[in-house]
């Protein structure tokens, strides 16, 4: 790319150079009905009992595709493998929930002996006077309300009634060995039937996947099925990489996280460690929950703050380790959410499915913007949740340019300029997003004042480009005037792109005129300062500049070209009565027009209008603009406009030998 700017190159690279068509504008989103968001939400809501299993059965569908696939590519026929898969991930799983149960039940034996521990951090913290008073209004809070309980519940006796001795009672429980049995057994029936509905579920979409697959095809997307079948595609590769890559993530984790608690001392390091493993498939707050636990223990198990500090410091040296370098390495963002999206949508599960609701709210999204991705009904899906941008780049401008931030529209204009060219930006954005306000105005609905706002927003943009401008206009890279290699050029022209070269404007003085209105007056401010990267001699002149009173005070005599430009398309007869007015200041002059549009005409229009108006040159982009403006072509002679005869009414006089001659 480097190589390329001083000599304006024009490659057609993706990206930029192709988010703006011609008279285009932004796709209409038909939005739900509030009716059908509510019954939708309700259905979930109130059908959890149905839904929830399904929904862990989908995505446990999706994770073990691959394993099954993988067994089949083996050789393993389709039923032994989803047997196989599906049995060795609830193993895994139900292991897990083994060691868990009982390091939690090790735990809970142990914590009375970390009782005096707590004790002496908070007389320490009495006896420094930190949190001192805090501690001591708590603490008579807490006092106070039991006393006021106790006073309620000790009712004073009758006056009249003479106090009773109390009666001991003996409780003797004599419960069947059956009841005591449904007791036991009572509180897990519903988790092992749901654990077993989703087993079976899992087993039976593994098997029937490709009959699935066509059902919901015939269902919803039987009239495009290119369409249908990339949405389900997308959603399955998305969805089993993301549960794969996350798992992959939370090991690496964990592993470092139970090592470094174990050799601390922290008690009961393994059960942390798989806590954490677990905790961080939740968004956001997951981690955070799994170092609060292990804190709270150190601060239990040893008199000093040291090993809170130590504790503290590996959770977050492995959060930093693991979010800057483990996850950008195997996944970064291919999740396809926004952060914010991320958020909302851990809190709407949450409030509709509880915690399940909650581990599995970013897989379930994901779903949902693959669904709005591929399908044009759900594609407020898309829109809402997903983390690409939502508005082109030219609209992007000039929505910033009509707030009136300047700063933040530089920002954008940076990002773009890393890798294209100044021209190119111009050309493909800014030009397109002035157009966009030229449009608004001519509607009527851009007032006189918020027109001047645009304008100068986008002058001060171009003030803050002027470095990027000088930077690329002081490259000077020997290997740009090198001939590209064959291979090179071939790939170019498969590739359909332009190597139209920008000519160097060195001796070659020109001035940059609006035509109309201020926003004409930005546009030509774009081009000046793309001149100027190419070397030439630039001044500039403002719409007024350009009236017929104004127009005799500029000085034309250092100036061989003058470029005006317009944003409106119907400004062919100004442009006319612009054109030679300049052509009699200085009939030497070079005078082009600049009908800016998105699309332009072809070649031959071009040359037509610029015959029809006496014009040197009309461009209808900013390329062609700076290739006539640094043309070496002789000016074009000012024709002498045809005067219209008006035929003459013979006088009295010579009527007579009219008559006569009849």
């Amino acid at each position: 790319m480097a190589a390329n700017r001083r000599n304006g190159m024009h490659p057609a690279e993706p990206g930029v150079m192709g988010v703006v068509s011609s008279a285009r504008t932004l796709p209409r989103i038909s939005l739900p009905t509030v009716a059908t968001v509510v019954a939708a939400v309700a259905a979930l809501y109130f059908g959890r009992e149905v839904f929830l299993p399904i929904a862990i059965a989908l995505l446990l569908t999706f994770a073990l595709a691959p394993m099954v696939s993988a067994l089949k590519r083996v050789g393993l026929p389709r039923l032994p493998a989803v047997i196989a898969s599906v049995l060795s991930a609830f193993t895994v799983l139900a292991l897990f929930s083994f060691i868990v149960a009982t390091q939690v039940s090790e735990l809970a034996q142990n914590i009375p002996l970390y009782q005096s521990n707590i004790l002496t951090k908070v007389r320490s913290l009495k006896e420094t006077g930190i949190g001192g008073g805090i501690i001591a209004r708590l603490s008579g809070v807490i006092e106070s309300v039991g006393q006021e309980l106790d006073r309620q519940e000790a009712s004073p006796p009758a006056a009249d009634e003479p106090e009773r001795e109390p009666v001991p009672v003996e409780i003797i429980a004599r419960e069947r060995p059956l009841q005591v049995l449904q007791n036991l057994i009572g509180p897990l029936i519903s988790p092992l039937a749901s654990a077993g509905l989703i087993i079976v579920v899992v087993i039976f979409m593994l098997l029937e996947r490709e009959d699935l697959r066509d059902r919901f095809i015939r269902l919803v997307g039987y009239g495009d099925l290119h369409r249908t079948t990339e949405a389900l595609q997308e959603a399955g590769k998305r969805v089993g990489r993301y549960l794969l890559m996350q798992l992959v993530v939370n090991i690496v984790y964990a592993v470092p996280i139970a090592f470094g608690l174990w050799v601390l001392g922290i008690p009961n390091a393994l059960l942390w460690g798989l806590l954490a493993l677990a905790l961080r498939f939740v968004p956001y707050i997951g981690p955070i929950i799994g170092a609060l636990l292990p804190l709270f223990l150190a601060l239990a198990v040893a008199p000093g703050w040291s090993l809170v500090l130590w504790t503290a410091g590996l959770f977050v040296a492995m959060e930093m380790i693991t979010g800057n370098v483990v996850e950008p390495w195997l996944y970064g963002s291919r999740t396809g959410l926004s952060p914010l999206a991320i958020i909302v949508a851990a809190i709407f599960w949450t409030w509709l499915w509880g915690p399940l609701g909650l581990v599995l709210s970013t897989p379930l999204t994901v779903c949902l913007v693959v669904l709005g991705r591929h399908v044009p009904q759900f594609e407020f899906l898309d829109v809402l949740f997903g983390n690409e941008p939502v508005l082109e780049p030219h609209a992007r401008l000039y929505q910033r340019l009509l707030a009136g931030d300047p700063e933040e529209a530089t920002d954008h204009a940076e990002e773009i300029l890393e890798e294209k060219y100044l021209f190119e930006f111009y050309d493909k954005v800014a030009i397109p997003a002035l157009l966009l306000g030229e449009q608004d105005r001519v509607r009527g609905v851009m007032g006189d004042e918020q027109r001047r706002q645009v304008a100068a927003s986008a002058q001060t943009l171009v003030a803050n480009l002027e470095d990027s401008a000088r930077e690329e206009a002081e490259e000077d890279d020997p290997a740009a005037t090198e001939p590209a290699p064959a291979d090179e050029d071939k790939q170019a022209q498969a590739e359909g792109e332009d190597d139209t070269e920008l000519p160097d404007g060195t001796d070659i003085s020109v001035l940059c005129a609006g035509g109309r209105g201020e926003l004409d007056d930005a546009a030509a401010a774009m081009l000046a300062q793309v001149l100027e990267v190419q070397g030439a001699t630039v001044s500039k002149a403002s719409f007024a500049d350009m009236d017929p009173a104004s127009i005799r005070r500029l000085k034309f005599d250092a100036v061989d070209t003058v470029v005006v430009g317009f944003l409106n398309r119907d400004s062919v007869k100004h442009a006319r009565f612009l054109v030679r007015r300049l052509k009699r200041a200085k009939s030497a002059l070079r005078v082009g027009i600049v009908f800016w549009s998105e699309g332009g005409d072809d070649k031959e229009t071009a040359v037509k209008l610029a015959n029809d108006i006496n014009a040197d040159f009309v461009a209808h982009g900013m390329v062609e603009a700076v290739l006539g403006a640094l043309s070496s072509d002789p000016p074009v002679a000012l024709k002498v406009a045809a005067k219209r005869r008006m035929r003459r009414r013979p006088r009295p006089a010579e009527k007579a030998p009219l008559a006569a001659a009849k």
